[in-house]
């Protein structure tokens, strides 16, 4: 028989429950306890559920309060010293790892995020060094196993895997010089072997051990470590089931195949192509084959047609007992289910399918390769049939205006009309700024009122006339605060836009919207990604009207505030039956109008924010030329419609520019922005070694913790980036929006900020 499994979950509540119970504990509303039972509660729902699908391998042990990377550092011990020793319950010493604490004579910043590979789900860093003591303060897999067993599900414990753990860590700051945190590989063994064993002796049949670093080229200089590793762990675990997803395994299936494991998930949702190679290279041997068949990162319904072909010649390989049917990747990055949402029409319902949903898509597709000849299995097949196929007539009709504008697109229209030198010149006497130039990347605080006001209007219970008035009070409010606080490039705050995506989503054709599809991005942030149907055009201006009006309050210059088109397409769930390409290009096209609209109404400088560019960089460096292409080209068309007195800015974070930095030149912004306050100043180094020329503003402190930084401290950053950096180039602002913080530490920080840059100008004349 073809088995049925899940990868993993969404962990936040099918109605945001453990957002809600984490931000109460660290508002001090309930205890420990009551956040654990509330953790309990949503893990009960998520396994019961998942089993009453039909799956056969229901996942436990990937829940987390905050992420799953960071759960996996506090039970191996890896708790960076500056957080040992300060008084802190354990939970308390996980929470200040993965936002920072200033409480209570605590002072700690929070530990660097990255993105999850090709994903916009964030996770903490690990930090390392040859100090790190690894011990296992507690085992999760083991206690999530009992939990789910005592609730009368049988469940497969996920671990993140030895190699991913330490690989996608980093030295710490105690390291000495070039450690790598892969060197500890033999001292982290001991524990995985404790882990893994107390796993069988629960009773555990398989387990999933991740090792998404696979599907990456690096991978292929890991095959020692990889054969070490798993031949210490095999006798002592369960039945393995390696696990890879987001990519192929490529050349590295050589030496996979080839460990003691008993089964291997491969990703057939991003990486179709990889299939038969991986079927002849496991037929051999008595490997399970594990096949990623029902899309963990989108939210279209699985086309049952296409995905029972690709299994069949699986099964007529290896099969039925070597064949499992399962999820891409977790479901983590897909909202709940569809059953909350109300307002999408029964045609597009149709088109989706979420966690709980694709739970169901598994679990059917494993009967039908099995060869079921239930009435119920048959009659979900052909609905699925029917679906798809409206569906595809629907993705047929297309808009002509959008198409040949696209069509149009030349490369003349891709370019400013001066180099970076010429306009620079033009800029300084047009907006007058001083040296070490403040301004914000964009958001304020979005208070208790903005978001009362706004569900009040979108409920019919305030006019839009009545809502304009309360918006242009707070528009003028967060004017009037920057003035005061002495910043010298402003921003309107934003109090209109519900998200950075979804607002522009709302305001062009081709888009549609849930009411509860939450995904995690990290921590208690949680986004409701828009959806693209069709194709995308701009029906009228969208940002002018609210940037105009600020400017029209203060005579210091106004930044208008867009979301660039790769970020746009890649925090949305885009559509599966044309290219992203083509996708972009219709939302540079829609932001290029916009771009020169807010010109014409008095914008001086306009923010195109694109922190997903790198972030949808391909993870093999064979497919990169041709994604960064037509990703900078899509930022360039939408930012090269206006004189060179308009002076455009772009925002970048956790990025690791290394790679790519040819393509970050080639954007040619005016400004960039950069997370730099976690990530110890190290991109800035990049800058430096490629010669950059344009202004940059690397975050002087990190907006993600509610820390307060002293004014020493961003003192202290500033000398350390202009050791780097030409002072002509800095401007002074925060790592990212001000949105998720409170107005006290918002004004705290900012006025720290503005006296470091007022002593920058005395200091560096």
């Amino acid at each position: 028989m073809v088995a049925s499994s899940v990868l993993g979950f969404p962990r936040i509540g099918a109605n945001r429950e453990v957002k809600k119970a984490v931000e109460a504990y660290w508002g001090g509303k309930i205890t420990a306890d009551q956040l654990t039972q509330a953790a309990a509660d949503v893990k009960k729902t998520n396994w019961t559920s998942v089993k009453a699908k039909g799956v056969d391998f229901v996942p436990s042990g990937e829940f987390s309060l905050y992420d799953h990377v960071l759960d996996h550092s506090a039970a191996f011990n890896v708790v960076p010293k500056r957080y040992v020793n300060q008084g802190l319950s354990a939970l308390d010493v996980y929470f200040a790892m993965g936002r920072g604490r200033q409480a209570d004579g605590v002072d700690v910043p929070a530990s660097e995020m990255k993105k999850w590979f090709d994903s916009n789900y964030h996770f903490v860093v690990p930090e390392f060094s040859e100090e790190t003591d690894f011990k296992l303060n507690f085992n999760k897999a083991v206690e999530e196993f009992k939990e789910a067993q005592a609730l009368g599900v049988e469940t497969r414990p996920v671990v993140l895997g030895p190699i991913s753990f330490l690989v996608l860590g980093k030295a710490g700051k105690d390291a000495k010089p070039g450690f790598q945190p892969l060197s500890l590989l033999p001292k982290l063994l001991p524990v995985y072997k404790q882990l893994l064993a107390d796993l069988k002796t629960a009773g555990a049949d398989w387990v999933q051990i991740d090792e998404p670093v696979l599907v990456l080229d690096k991978a292929a200089g890991y095959e020692k470590e990889f054969a070490s590793a798993y031949a210490e762990l095999s006798p002592v675990a369960p039945k393995i089931m390696l696990t890879t997803y987001f990519g192929r395994l490529d050349t590295n299936l050589t030496y996979v195949a080839k460990l003691p494991i008993a089964g291997l998930h491969i990703d057939l949702d991003r990486a179709p192509g990889q299939l038969d190679e991986v079927i002849a290279a496991v037929k051999p041997t008595s490997i399970v084959l594990s096949l990623g068949l029902v899309s963990g990162r989108n939210v279209w319904k699985t086309d049952f047609q296409a995905a029972i072909k690709l299994g069949q010649k699986a099964v007529d390989a290896l099969g039925q007992d070597r064949v499992i049917v399962a999820t891409s990747s977790s479901l983590l990055h897909t909202p709940v289910t569809l059953e909350s949402e109300k307002k999408l029409t029964p045609e597009q319902k149709d088109w989706f399918s979420f966690a709980l949903e694709k739970a169901a898509e598994v679990s059917v597709l494993a009967k039908v390769l099995s060869g079921s000849q239930d009435a119920e299995v048959a009659k979900a097949v052909e609905a699925n049939k029917e679906s798809i196929a409206k569906r595809r007539e629907f993705e047929h009709t297309s808009d002509d205006a959008v198409r040949k504008r696209v069509a149009a697109i030349t490369p003349e229209m891709l370019n400013r009309k001066s180099p970076f030198a010429v306009r620079q010149e033009i800029q300084k006497k047009h907006m007058s700024l001083p040296k070490f130039p403040t301004t914000t990347i964009g958001s304020f605080p979005q208070t208790k009122e903005i978001r009362q006001a706004r569900a009040k209007f979108t409920k019919g219970e305030i006019t839009e006339a009545e809502y304009e008035d309360f918006l242009k009070k707070e528009i003028e409010s967060v004017v009037r605060f920057q003035e005061r606080v002495g910043l010298d490039l402003l921003v309107h705050g934003e109090p209109e836009r519900n998200d950075m995506v979804q607002y522009f989503g709302e305001q062009l054709n081709g888009f549609v919207f849930t009411q509860n599809g939450w995904v995690q991005s990290y921590g208690s942030r949680y986004v409701r990604p828009p959806i693209i149907v069709s194709d995308v055009s701009r029906p009228g201006p969208i940002t002018v009207k609210w940037s105009a009006y600020a400017q029209s309050v203060t005579k210091l210059p106004m930044k208008g505030m867009l979301t660039g088109p790769v970020t746009i397409l890649n925090w949305s769930f885009p559509r599966a039956d044309v290219s992203r390409e083509l996708q972009s290009r219709q939302l540079a096209l829609a932001l290029r109008d916009e771009v020169i609209d807010l010109e014409k109404a008095g914008i001086q400088a306009i923010q195109v924010d694109e922190p997903a560019i790198r972030e949808g960089l391909p993870l093999r460096r064979a497919d990169w030329d041709n994604y960064l292409t037509w990703a900078v080209d899509s930022f360039k068309l939408s930012t090269a419609g206006v004189t060179d007195a308009l002076q455009t800015h772009s925002h970048f974070c956790y990025s690791d520019f290394d790679d790519i930095f040819p393509s970050i030149q080639r954007l040619d912004a005016d400004v960039i922005s950069i997370e730099a306050s976690k990530s110890d100043m190290k991109l800035l180094n990049t800058f430096k070694q490629y010669g950059y020329s344009n202004q940059i503003g690397p975050g002087v402190y990190d907006i993600h913790s509610p820390r307060v930084p002293g004014d020493q401290e961003i003192r202290d950053r500033l000398q350390s980036m202009l050791a780097i950096l030409p002072d002509g180039l800095l401007f002074v602002n925060p790592d990212c929006g001000l949105k998720t913080r409170g107005w006290k530490e918002t004004e705290a920080s900012l006025t720290n900020l503005v006296s470091a840059a007022r002593w920058a100008r005395q200091t560096y004349v």
